[in-house]
């Protein structure tokens, strides 16, 4: 009896596990389906975007981008990540309130940027950017906004809600930048496109999940500081760690676009997009769906490792080769698509793909440093990376070669992020041996 009790407990973990791993997929599918419509979209209008508008637009508005990321980065000092967290949801409202206040505050300071912006465009010798830096306050306001209900919708599981605001900016943007590129405005056209296509899908969001989003109870100052203070780990070490990697990932854009000009700026930015857009798609929806997981798996003392490590065989099989076939044939798939003034991107994406396959890999299991409470090591790894990064740069810059600056800091983030990679696994497997 006591054996036939336990084969029936096996079977029935074993059919809870089958049964929360099929949820897993259908969450990830719906996010996945809509980050690939949205994304496809994207991708599908560049052929046109490319013939409206140079490199050197591109290049002015990967430089408008970084300075706003950012920004956004600081609009809510990533207490957004807390919201999914607490049990209770009147506490997340509280979180949700300390994240609001923090974005009404950076907005408006960004605001108060804007009669320097012929300063701060000299800063990139990008004259470009001030007449473009308008769009600023507005952008992070949106930005911000987005993403406290992102976390808001990823606590309620409305999946729907989040890929309907993900198609909806796409096809606003798409339309926007091609009708601005059409009439000629293509100094303007790219971010007022993607400005006016935030403000849209955001109201869109907003107006069709009021009902989720309505509270009669009242926020006093008092509870938000707590609140603040119990989650403070995301201000003091997840965003520490969350500018270092935007900073450092945009490292080419801040550093080499005085040195070499926003048109190589452009065909790199153009690079970055084409190579981590499929991978976003990916990533973001694994871990937005994993992150609410695998709290829920942490908060009931279920194992983590055992769930996560599975996903690497099956991810190794299918990336390496595409990516492969993808390294012979991109400097002529890129002149093809976009326009021959484009070959290079091609070029500066084959130095990427050992660097976009780790990241493929990293995309479930990032979450565990916020989840462990372990921001500061991955503050570490991220000053790590950082500081490769500018090595890698530096050693390019010296041979004065744009070309070798992108290709040493892709190959110094593939290593560090490998390094990487293997730490989470390692924590989620201490944590499960520990127990």
């Amino acid at each position: 009896m006591k054996k036939l009790s336990e084969k029936l407990e096996f079977w029935q973990k074993s059919s809870n596990f089958a049964g929360e791993m099929n949820k897993i997929v259908r969450d990830s599918a719906k996010l996945l389906s809509a980050n690939v419509v949205a994304q496809a979209i994207g991708l599908l209008v560049y052929p046109i975007l490319t013939r409206l508008y140079s490199p050197d637009d591109f290049g002015v508005l990967n430089l408008f981008m970084s300075i706003g990321g950012v920004l956004v980065l600081l609009s809510t000092a990533e207490y957004q990540y807390a919201i999914v967290l607490p049990k209770e949801e009147k506490k997340a409202r509280l979180v949700m309130a300390v994240c609001a206040m923090i974005l009404v505050i950076v907005s408006g300071l960004v605001l108060l940027t804007l009669p320097f912006s012929r300063q701060i465009a000299g800063l990139f010798r990008a004259p470009a950017l001030a007449q473009i830096y308008v769009f600023l306050p507005l952008y992070v306001l949106n930005a911000g906004f987005w993403n406290i209900l992102n976390y808001w919708y990823l606590r309620k599981k409305e999946f729907n809600r989040i890929s309907g605001y993900q198609v909806s900016q796409s096809v606003l943007s798409a339309g926007g930048k091609i009708g601005f590129g059409f009439v000629g405005w293509t100094g303007l056209g790219l971010p007022l496109g993607s400005v006016l296509a935030q403000t849209g899908a955001l109201g869109l969001s907003i107006s069709l999940g009021w009902k989720h989003l309505k509270s009669k109870e009242l926020i006093e100052w008092k509870d938000c500081r707590t609140v603040a203070k119990e989650y403070k780990n995301f201000p003091q070490f997840a965003l520490p760690h969350s500018l270092a990697n935007f900073v450092f990932s945009q490292l080419p854009v801040f550093i080499l676009t005085p040195l070499f000009g926003t048109d190589k700026v452009g065909l790199w930015g153009m690079a970055f997009l084409l190579a981590f857009t499929p991978i976003n798609v990916i990533a973001k929806s694994l871990n937005q769906v994993y992150y609410e997981r695998i709290t829920g798996w942490v908060n009931n003392g279920e194992p983590v490792f055992k769930r996560l490590i599975i996903l690497l065989p099956w991810t190794l099989v299918i990336a390496l080769p595409v990516f492969a076939g993808l390294y012979i044939v991109l400097p002529w798939l890129t002149s093809w698509l976009l326009g021959a003034q484009w070959e290079a991107s091609g070029h500066l994406i084959r130095w990427m793909l050992p660097w976009v396959t780790v990241a493929l890999l990293i995309a479930p299991v990032g979450c565990l440093k916020d989840i462990y409470f372990k921001q500061k090591t991955g503050l570490l790894f991220e000053l790590i990376c950082g500081a490769l990064r500018c090595i890698g740069i530096g050693i390019g810059i010296w041979q004065k070669d744009f070309m070798l600056a992108i290709g040493y800091y892709a190959i110094a983030s593939a290593i560090v992020y490998a390094a990487e990679y293997g730490w989470l696994l390692s924590l989620a497997k201490g944590k499960e041996t520990k127990k």
